[in-house]
């Protein structure tokens, strides 16, 4: 029997999954790292922490699937996107810590691209924003504070990359610099009519092409992982975002088919097939997979960038839930939010609203208030910020959208779920498998190393629940009022 492992490399952990050929999970591994807060605003990884994470988890799968390196047909690998490694090419070490998707670091320079009048370019070509959420801005910036680094990355001994193109650097001794589609059209500098790396916008972000890795389908025979690190040579057959992988996990593989993955940001995504369509709502254009040779297909993708990062702050920050679990039993203690209102702006606002000025915001507080309330609100938070990209993907797609298809972490919560369902007035469908993120890039490496195709697994796709809208449109009516209320209020808070 073919086994598949797939690396998830997340915000805040690193998880390996051995699969079989059913798609059945045989193992799982998963080790969290540290996150590093040098500033307001700032987010930081050691990407060799991550590495080492990645390589022990790896491990642990095989050992506790008591599989060996030669059982394994393929290595599928997912990871958070937009996160910057900058390496020395030559010794395979980071300069710097990364630079996380989340970092607000660079918004200044962003905004002087705006004013410039660049933003025009940026979305013909890109599908995106001028934005600090993506990596080109991340990478320059590590180029002007590192001393020597412009020099070296000049004379073409610096790599830079998102995680898929450091961690295969690593698996393959440095064999194989690549990046799939999907990552690449994150970065800002990529063309994604062409799939290409762009001069025009290597030129504003004053970043060398050399700097940067050969790019790839999600799908096919891409690298072999180097036989010293799980004792033989296994081939990497997939590659993908982690919204994308889990858009493809969920085989939302037909144009106006909805996901939303609730993770440390929550993520929505419509497949839109080979044609991208450029949002009026400030959604964004982007890459949904490349599978060997077979054309685009394409996305539209909005972001909250803290969904259940929120719960990690009810657990870290005011310590009022020791387990993320604990949100459900504590906000199902009251009936509703008792008027408080939480929007969780910690980092910025992502889609629609794109303002990295907002800040966290916690309304309606009284002498009554609860951390049951507290708790409450938060979850309301995460649900409302969902609403908003819905309602912007409605309108920027024409189509009525009557099903989302959720998966991550947090969609555990039968409370958030059904809140989300209140509140789109749609159903909300959670598959028996959550973990669609690893799943997508079992499927791309799957299909690549050729032991499966599309049409074989949409039979393998199983619902668990569907949540139905059960509140009225007035108060429906009446959330929506109080929220918007609410984000007026968090916005243009650091200007």
């Amino acid at each position: 029997m073919p086994y598949l492992l797939s690396i998830d490399q997340g915000t805040t952990s690193s998880r390996a999954i051995v699969y079989d050929e059913t798609g059945r999970t045989r193992a799982t591994a998963q080790k969290e790292f540290t996150q590093h807060f040098p500033k307001s605003g700032w987010v930081e990884h050691d990407a060799m922490e991550i590495w080492e994470s990645v390589l022990e988890t790896c491990k642990k799968a095989l050992s506790e699937a008591k599989v060996s390196a030669s059982d394994i047909s393929a290595i599928g690998i997912t990871n958070q996107r937009e996160t910057v490694v900058v390496w020395d090419r030559e010794k395979g070490k980071p300069i710097q810590n990364a630079i996380v998707w989340q970092d607000r670091r660079t918004g200044e320079f962003m905004d002087n691209l705006r004013e410039a009048g660049h933003e025009a370019l940026i979305r013909k070509k890109t599908g995106l924003l001028l934005d600090p959420y993506f990596s080109a801005s991340k990478i320059s910036w590590i180029l002007d504070h590192v001393p020597g680094s412009r020099e070296k990355a000049a004379a073409g001994k610096l790599c830079a990359g998102t995680i898929d193109a450091w961690l295969v650097y690593k698996l393959t001794n440095g064999k194989a610099f690549i990046t799939d589609v999907t990552n690449a059209s994150r970065t800002l500098l990529m063309d994604i009519n062409s799939g290409q790396w762009d001069d025009d916008l290597l030129g504003l972000f004053k970043i060398p092409k050399s700097m940067l890795a050969e790019i790839v389908p999600c799908s096919g025979k891409l690298a072999m992982a180097d036989a010293e690190h799980f004792g033989a040579k296994i081939p990497i057959c997939g590659i993908v975002g982690d919204q994308q992988s889990a858009l493809f996990g969920q085989l939302c593989t037909e144009p106006g088919l909805v996901k939303c993955t609730y993770g440390t940001g929550c993520f929505m995504l419509m497949t839109l097939g080979e044609t991208p369509v450029q949002s009026e709502h400030r959604l964004l254009t982007t890459v949904a997979w490349k599978i060997g040779d077979l054309p685009m297909h394409y996305a539209l993708e909005g972001s909250v960038f803290v969904g259940g990062a929120a719960i990690q702050w009810l657990r870290d920050g005011l310590k009022i839930i020791r387990n993320a679990a604990e949100v459900n039993e504590l906000a199902m203690q009251v009936p509703d939010s008792g008027g408080v209102v939480l929007v969780p702006a910690f980092t910025g606002l992502g889609a629609p609203y794109w303002d990295p000025t907002a800040r966290g915001t916690l309304l309606g507080i009284n002498r009554g208030t609860t951390a049951a309330h507290i708790a409450r609100a938060t979850l309301e938070g995460i649900a409302c910020q969902v609403t908003d990209l819905l309602t912007a993907m409605q309108a920027d797609s024409s189509r009525p959208i009557s099903t989302m298809r959720v998966d991550g972490g947090a969609c555990a919560s039968d409370l958030l779920m059904q809140m989300q369902a209140d509140l789109l007035n749609a159903e909300v469908e959670r598959p028996k498998n959550v973990e669609t993120t690893a799943l997508g890039a079992t499927f791309m490496a799957g299909i690549g190393a050729g032991i499966w195709d599309v049409s074989h697994l949409q039979k393998m796709r199983a619902v668990e629940r569907t949540f139905k809208p059960a509140i009225t449109i007035k108060e429906r009516r009446l959330r929506t009022k109080i929220w918007n209320k609410a984000v007026k209020r968090a916005r243009n808070w650091e200007a």
